[in-house]
Parts: structure tokens; sequence; C-alpha cells
């Protein structure tokens, strides 16, 4: 049954028409950017002038070498296999991509010869109306013709000696120009034990091309077929591992596709938070340097307010220090000049003068000072929408000015959180008005010095401070509250611990008849009863004490603690009622 051959290495075949024969990329090595002489294959499959592999620096690596080496060539065809043996090996760096290439026992030139790319420098020579070719034959002069029969390229006087011949009489010539829409033109491939011959034949068993001397010799009892015969079972399976190896190419086309577009789209991304960056900071700087500038202005105008303030304070000082010095030196010339009776003319206007002056009240201390702090943690609001921090503070806390508050001040419970304030004021008695002081809180049982109780101080931010502690027992504890180390008002304190606050069981109600919604049972700890059988308290009835109780223990304040010793053995059976 005949089959549709597909056209193969080998065979020479018309391009599709547009197609350019060759192109740069297949015509010229990649280390001396010039047309291919004698190529190379490499096993990464860049092909690369042998010269130009011959200049690379070698380097030696031990390898397990044998029969089946990656490396094939034309002068491996012919190499028996050999048992697997270490010895050192000579490699080279491909000039692409960097793979390590393991050079065989015969070097650079015993690579794989690429004649395809042979066969793509004749086509890339031949669109230059044969420049650079010359005569197979002569090795002299421009070729002008092709025999077809013989793949040679010949010159105008070979050809002419080509047909005189008496084998080559009828070999096709086809001129230069003819062959330029043809895909192959190469040399017939020479077998490189027997130059003479060409390699027609394909060694099954070895899996080689062989020529006509080679199956009559070391092929001879190999099965060998014309290599046209057996091109296209190889070919298939080629084509298979092809299509397995095309779409990994898609699929790692696709990925880069998409890692290029991630890319893009990271580095869009990236400029647009760069912009936003950018923007952000630049609004921000200018809110800082706004934030600065009044910083910076508030400063000026306290300082101008405080240098007014000594000013007036100065002059104020020198003027009474100038009227105390004036009463000094007249009284006391009137005193040690004066006769009797001129001290007793003047008496009068100098004890009004001296009275005067003694009454006048003024500050030993200047009326304010020079303390002036910055803080630069302290938030100071929104400038331009942006948070920022910093403020200028001229207040400064005095312990002695600072107080406490608090209901649990003196009093407590055991196991029960205690709070109170602590309330920061500046010489002045103001009160700060901001956070940031330190301070510090001990809370020590009087019989336990060593087993102080945990306390947590919570800044406000306001100039108030919020102190909890929970005694575990009942007793006495010293507290001591200080900022900057130093006791504020009423520090330290005595604290009366007592046991836990006794709730009470039954309800505060005004009689047993009205809590218990007329229950005959329902008793109350006053011990009241009514008519009829009710075993609790009524209004205006007998043992009722006139006004609301509790129902468990006869208190009469609600918010007390409970005096009830419980169980069933008291003298009445106090029973809890429930409120309407």
């Amino acid at each position: 049954m005949a089959e549709k051959r597909k056209p193969l290495l080998g065979f020479v075949s018309k391009l599709p028409s547009g197609t350019t024969p060759g192109n740069s990329g297949k015509t010229r090595c990649p280390l001396c950017m010039g047309l291919f002489k004698a190529p190379r294959l490499l096993p990464c499959l860049h092909t690369v002038c042998t010269t130009c592999l011959e200049q690379l620096e070698p380097f030696s690596v031990v390898d397990i070498r044998g029969g089946d080496s990656d490396t094939s060539s034309e002068g491996s065809v012919f190499q028996e296999l050999k048992p697997r043996t270490l010895q050192p090996q000579i490699g080279i760096l491909c000039p692409v991509c960097d793979a390590q290439v393991d050079l065989p026992m015969g070097g650079v030139k015993a690579l794989t010869i690429d004649h395809l790319a042979m066969n793509d420098v004749m086509l890339e020579s031949l669109r230059g109306e044969g420049q650079g070719l010359v005569c197979d034959l002569c090795s002299d002069r421009e070729v002008e013709k092709r025999c077809q029969t013989c793949k040679a390229n010949l010159c105008h006087f070979c050809c002419q000696a080509h047909r005189r011949q008496k084998k080559t009489t009828y070999h096709t010539m086809v001129d230069l120009k003819d062959l330029k829409g043809y895909s192959q033109i190469g040399k017939p491939i020479l077998c490189p034990a027997h130059p003479a011959e060409e390699l027609r034949l394909f060694c099954e068993l070895c899996d080689q091309p062989v020529c006509r001397e080679c199956m009559v010799g070391g092929h001879r009892e190999h099965p060998c077929d014309l290599a046209s015969n057996v091109v296209h079972k190889h070919g298939d399976s080629v084509r298979e591992l092809l299509k397995g190896t095309q779409a990994h190419v898609e699929g790692l086309e696709k990925a880069l596709a998409q890692i290029k577009g991630t890319n893009r789209a990271l580095q869009e991304r990236v400029e647009a938070v760069a912009a936003d960056v950018r923007s952000f900071s630049e609004g921000y700087i200018k809110a800082i340097e706004e934030h600065r500038d009044k910083l910076l202005k508030q400063l000026e105008a306290i300082r101008i307010q405080k240098e007014n303030s000594l000013q007036l304070q100065k002059a104020q000082l020198e003027q009474l220090l100038a009227d105390m010095r004036t009463g000094v030196e007249f009284t006391e010339h009137l005193l040690t000049s004066g006769s009797d009776l001129e001290i007793l003319i003047t008496k009068g206007v100098v004890l009004e003068r001296l009275t005067k002056l003694n009454k006048v009240a003024y500050s030993a201390r200047p009326g304010v000072n020079e303390k002036i702090t910055f803080s630069p943690k302290e938030k100071a609001g929104l400038c331009r929408g942006y948070e920022v921090y910093g403020a200028i503070n001229t207040k400064e806390v005095d312990p002695a000015k600072c107080v406490l508050q608090g209901e649990d001040l003196h009093r407590a419970r055991e196991k029960q959180t205690v709070s109170f304030t602590v309330i920061c004021k500046d010489a002045a008695g103001e009160s700060m008005g901001r956070g940031g002081e330190t301070i510090q809180v001990a809370v020590v049982p009087k019989d336990k010095k060593d087993s102080p109780v945990k306390t947590m101080v919570h800044d406000n931010k306001d100039g108030t401070y919020y102190v909890s502690y929970t005694p575990k027992e009942p007793g006495i504890y010293t507290v001591f509250v200080c900022v900057k180390e130093q006791h504020v008002q009423g520090s330290p304190f005595a604290v009366t611990v007592r046991k836990r606050h006794r709730s009470h069981p039954g309800v505060f109600h005004c009689c047993t008849f009205c809590s218990s919604g007329g229950q005959k049972t329902a008793r109350c700890a006053c011990g009241g009863t009514m008519p009829g059988g009710y075993l609790g308290c009524g209004h205006g009835h007998k043992g009722h004490p006139g006004r609301p109780h509790w129902s468990c223990c006869g208190k009469f304040t609600e918010k007390s603690e409970c005096a009830w010793a419980g169980g069933q053995s008291a003298a009445r059976s106090v029973l809890r009622t429930v409120a309407l």
C-alpha cells in the first residue's frame, strides 16, 4: 500500500513562494559573526564554527564514558562499544547558552558536522549571485553551474571538462540562479572512514549511516537499507517526540507571556504605588513643614510674651528699688545730719513714705520661668489632613501641686478592684492638660512589705492618670504615689482593706406581703407577722418596723452589707422573697 511521504532531510524540494531560504541566525556563527566554516553541532543544538570552538578555553572534569556517549560524530560511527571506565573528561561551555559540552575523544573535530548549516550557508551565498563560492574541482574560479548528479559546484572550465568525460556526459547541469528556490543544495555527505564513498545506507543495528564499503566491511552481516527507505520510519519517531516538545514550547511560551504580563502589571502597579507614595510623602512633608512653621511661630510668641512679662517685672522692681533707695538715703541723711527740730518737722512725711514703701507687695522670683519643652511624640491634631506630632509646652508638672481623687482612696475590699485618679498640675496649680508624665504607684501591705500589690497606671492624655489595683487579703496597706520621684499631695496614705462585701440575698421591701405577692409562707428577718396565718410582716401589723428594710437581715440602709448569718438553725426561718 503506497504511503504518502513527507519531504525529509536528503530530499531536494522547492520552498513555498515568499519563503527566504536560510537566514543570518542559521548561517552566521554566534562567535565570529561570519558565515559558518566547518560548523559543528553541539549537544545543546547550537552551531559554532570549528575554529571558534577550538579557541574556547577547555576545562577538565571526571566523567564515566562508554560507547553510548551523548556526543555523536562521524568519527564515532565506527568506534566499537567499550566498557565504562572512569577517566578524565575535557569539556567546554556553549558560547550561546553556557551549557557544558563534553568533548569526544577526537576533540572539537570529532563533534557532529551541521550539514543543515552548511546548506544554509550555500543558499545565503546564492543570494549574492554565487559570490564567495568557488569551484569544487579546481578551487580557483567562481562557480557558474551545479551538477545535480554529482552535487558539485563547477566553474565554466570545469563544467565543460565535466561534460566531455564519458561518465559525466549525461549529468544534469543547472545554473546557480535557477537553484535559488531550492531548500537544499548541499554537497553529498561522504563517509569519514571511506572519503571516496557517499553515505547512502543506514545500519539499523548500529543506528548509523554507512557507505557501500562499510556494508561489506564492519557491517557485513548487519541489517542495512537505503537511507531513503528508512528515513520515514525514523522521521516518524522524531515527529512524535517533536510533538511532545512543541507542546512544552507552547506551554512555556504561554507561561512566559503570563510572566511578561504579570511583570508588566507589576511594573504598572509599582509605578502607581510609587506615585501614591510620592504624593503622600509630598503632602506629608508639606504638612510637617506647615506644622513646623506653626510651632516656630508659637515658640516666638511664647518668647515675646515671656520677655515682655520679664521686662515689665524688671521695670517695676527697678522703680521700686529706686524709690526704696531714695527713702533710705533721705532717712539716713536726716538721722545723721538733721537737727532735733528738723527730724521732728519731717518725721511725719518720712514715716508716711517709708510705711507706704514697706507695704508694697512684690515677688522676689521671676514672674515667668525659662522652661520650654518640646514633646515630639505628643499628638498635635490634623494638618492638611495628616496626623502630625510634636507640641511645645511651657508648663512643668509640680509634684507638690498634684492631687488625688477617688471615692476609694482610703477604703477597699479584698479581691475587688480599687481605683483613683492622679491629677497633675503645674506650679500655678493649673492642670497640665497633657499626658506623658512618669507616674509611680506602689501599694504595700503593712505586714508584708516585701509583697507589693500589682498596680496599673493608664495615661488619659489630658493630665490625669487612672490608677487601679486589687488587694488579695484584708489588712492595712500603704499607698505611695510619686511624680518625677517626688510624692504628690497626700502621699503616702493608708488604705484599710476589709473582707469582701457580703451582698444581700433578700429584697429591700416595705413589707413581706407586698414583695411576695401575698404569699402566706414568705417570712422576713424583721420578725413581723399578719393575722390569717401570714408568716411575714405587713404594714401596721405586729412586728413591722415601720419603714423599708431588707428581708434577709432586717437592715434599714439599702446600700449596706448583709448581716444575715444564714443556716436553718436561725431563730426564724427567713425565706427570700421575690419582688414583683
